[in-house]
């Protein structure tokens, strides 16, 4: 019999299941989950807004999402770049509806309120006429988002004023985004705009493939093997390190066979190489040295890859974010933002916006493999047997991959714990371990609805 509702039972079963490997199909495309995660995960997990980058002089805006609210973030007079709800104070109209530009006023395009770059209310239509002298436009401001905080550039926000900070909850991620954006002079710049687009998939199958999958890369991106792109070694995607940690975050460190890419730092100009040493430490600095690809993420919704692409002679790396805003358990809105080292030299920051631009975002090669990928995984995550919340062994998903039998390696100069391969499901598992931490923290114990 299947039950409709999230009850204690099912939750016991559920992480059941889960301590043995197991993920339940069906919590892929249930809408009861879907309303928990809304509250429960997005409402209360710092989430990627934007890079500093993107604001280049006072005034500058950009507009963003945590999935249903609406963001703006803007950068005032004295530099400072601020977040609010995206909404008029007056009947909650969404106020800015372009992506981003530069504006010294904000005016709602309902009754014509106004707001300047700190979020004051500074003007009304008719102002003493229709409200009296006696109204307080210091109560009536654009209301910020509870909690914001940047780290490496990287501007986040939570809607829980409650929260652990930033620096709490990215915890040994820290570490690794000193490397990946603190290597450089300058750090990283965005290039371009975010590219956008809408997907038939739910938002932990994408979260959870690019973050903690590199085991897909060689069936799912076969043509880029046809076309000399990748090794057709079907282990390159595993050699290294897959380290997990604490809040669902995690991060893969794919090298080589041999423990050390045949490109120092990536391919990257030789002239930046002492820059780099500068900046990192010793263990930093080795690891970006001997890595080919560092794909990772940070719980919920953030993934990031910085991968060597090109062909003999022509190589490049770069750094690509992406967030998946849900629109659904079945849809999601992907964004997708192209990061490169301010001191790289020109020529090479335009021939790796190329490469990126192939590979990835809307008309990118590997996207329109994992898109259709994705959309079969939730178009078979909905018929009745998959959705039986009896939870027998027949609708669960396998996340047994090195499951019991790999042990971290202790040798790994890095923070986390590091297993000797990327071909592991140990991100996918935390992942998911911390989701039902999530959405079961302060359920109530009755049972109403069974």
């Amino acid at each position: 019999m299947t039950r409709n509702t999230l009850d204690k039972k099912t939750l016991e079963v559920l992480k059941q299941k889960m301590s043995e490997g197991l993920l339940p199909q069906w919590v892929l495309t249930d809408p009861e989950v879907y309303q928990l995660e809304l509250q429960k995960v997005f409402g209360r997990t710092w989430q990627f807004l934007a890079h500093e980058s993107e604001f280049k002089e006072p005034g500058s805006y950009v507009t963003r999402w945590m999935v249903n609210d609406p963001v703006l973030l803007v950068k005032n007079s004295a530099g400072e770049i601020k977040a609010f709800l995206n909404s008029c104070t007056h009947r909650g109209t969404h106020l800015c509806t372009a992506d981003f530009g530069k504006k010294k006023t904000f005016t709602c395009a309902y009754h014509g309120w106004s707001y300047n770059t700190d979020g004051e209310l500074i003007g009304i239509v008719a102002g003493d006429k229709v409200y009296g002298e006696e109204m307080d436009k210091s109560e009536w401001g654009l209301r910020p988002i509870p909690k914001v905080a940047m780290y490496q550039g990287m501007i986040f926000g939570n809607l829980d004023p409650d929260a652990i900070s930033l620096e709490e909850y990215l915890g040994d991620m820290k570490w690794y985004f000193d490397m990946l954006l603190g290597r450089s002079d300058g750090g990283m710049e965005v290039r371009g705009v975010p590219q956008r687009w809408v997907a038939q998939a739910n938002w932990k199958s994408t979260s959870e493939n690019f973050s903690a999958d590199p085991y897909h890369v060689q069936t799912a991106h076969r043509s880029t093997v046809e076309m000399g792109i990748s090794p057709k070694d079907p282990l390159y995607a595993g050699y290294g390190h897959q380290v997990v940690m604490e809040h669902g975050h995690g991060i893969n460190v794919i090298t080589s066979a041999t423990g050390r890419s045949i490109h120092r730092y990536q391919s990257t100009p030789e002239s930046m190489w002492p820059m780099f040493e500068r900046n990192l430490t010793p263990e930093q600095a080795d690891i970006l040295s001997r890595t080919t690809v560092f794909v990772g993420g940070v719980y919920p919704n953030l993934s990031f890859v910085s991968p060597i692409h090109g062909t003999e002679g022509h190589l490049h790396n770069y750094l690509n974010f992406r967030v998946w805003r849900p629109l659904g358990p079945d849809k999601v809105e992907v964004w997708c933002w192209f990061m490169i080292d301010k001191a790289a030299p020109e020529d090479y920051k335009q021939e790796a916006y190329k490469g990126y631009i192939g590979s990835f975002g809307t008309s990118g090669t590997l996207e329109q493999d994992d898109t259709e990928i994705w959309a079969r995984v939730v178009q078979a995550s909905k018929g009745l047997m998959v959705r039986d919340k009896e939870l027998s062994y027949n609708n669960v998903s396998n996340y047994l991959m090195g499951f019991g039998h790999v042990d971290p390696d202790p040798s790994f100069p890095g923070p986390g714990v590091a297993y000797p391969t990327c071909y592991i499901d140990a991100i996918s598992r935390s992942m998911h371990e911390y989701w039902l931490e999530l959405i079961t923290k302060d359920i109530n114990d009755s049972e109403e609805g069974c």
